[in-house]
């Protein structure tokens, strides 16, 4: 069995889902600690023609706070209210826009204000628009020794979910060791996402955009081939 575990982000870009699609299973996490750094609750679009960062606002708290214990905050309806107006705007020429646009306003629209279950109930929701069937569970429902971190924490949960082959995006080359994989009898790999450029509205391409950017300007049948434009390779011990 292929396993990913991955961070809960909010309509990350398309290597995101292509990970997910690459799997058996996908471990997304609660209980890790939240960043304001991560992608938590931001992405890029396009807005005037130019890659803009969109943000779902949080209450004030802790930063040592897990995801799954910070909340939206009590204004953020406002705020997406204005962000959903901007994608209506930036993409109301898009060939995929009468499409995607109801979807998206059910996902921004989301009454629920813990930001772990409004992150998850995204995730499944395009996993469902774009037929992605991966399993995908809950880090701590898994039973592991929840104190553990980083590669400690990911062997634990690969072992626990009898997975012989993890992999991870290209970008955590250097947070894991081959060999203490090999000594736990799994197979380390790492994900590497290569989606060609798709024409946008604007003269000049941008990469690395929310995949609310190439749902608009992508049919079901043309992002399920972007969904396999990766390749998958080995770190040396």
């Amino acid at each position: 069995m292929k396993l990913a575990i991955m961070q809960p982000y909010f309509l990350p870009y398309i290597g995101y889902w292509q990970l997910i699609n690459s799997v058996d299973t996908f471990v997304i996490y609660d209980n890790i600690q939240y960043s304001k750094n991560g992608w938590f609750n931001r992405n890029n679009i396009l807005l005037n023609n130019k890659k803009t960062m969109f943000t779902i606002p949080l209450k004030k708290d802790s930063d040592s706070l897990d995801v799954v214990n910070r909340y939206l905050a009590n204004n953020s309806k406002k705020q997406v209210q204005k962000t959903l107006a901007q994608i209506k705007s930036s993409y109301r020429k898009a060939p995929e826009f009468k499409h995607v646009f109801p979807l998206l306003e059910n996902i921004f629209l989301n009454e629920e204000e813990n930001l772990f279950k409004y992150i998850y109930a995204s995730v499944l929701q395009i996993c469902k628009y774009l037929e992605i069937d991966t399993k995908i569970i809950i880090s701590s429902e898994i039973d592991i020794d929840h104190s553990l971190k980083s590669q400690e924490k990911v062997i634990a949960i690969t072992k626990s979910l009898n997975a012989k082959k993890y992999i991870n995006p290209i970008g955590g080359l250097k947070l894991y060791n081959t060999k203490d994989f090999n000594e736990n009898n799994i197979e380390l790999l790492f994900q590497e996402s290569n989606v060609p450029e798709y024409k946008q509205n604007i003269d000049e391409y941008i990469s690395y955009l929310s995949i609310i950017d190439i749902m608009m300007f992508n049919n079901k049948y043309e992002i399920k081939k972007m969904l396999k434009e990766y390749k998958v390779t080995q770190d040396n011990i």
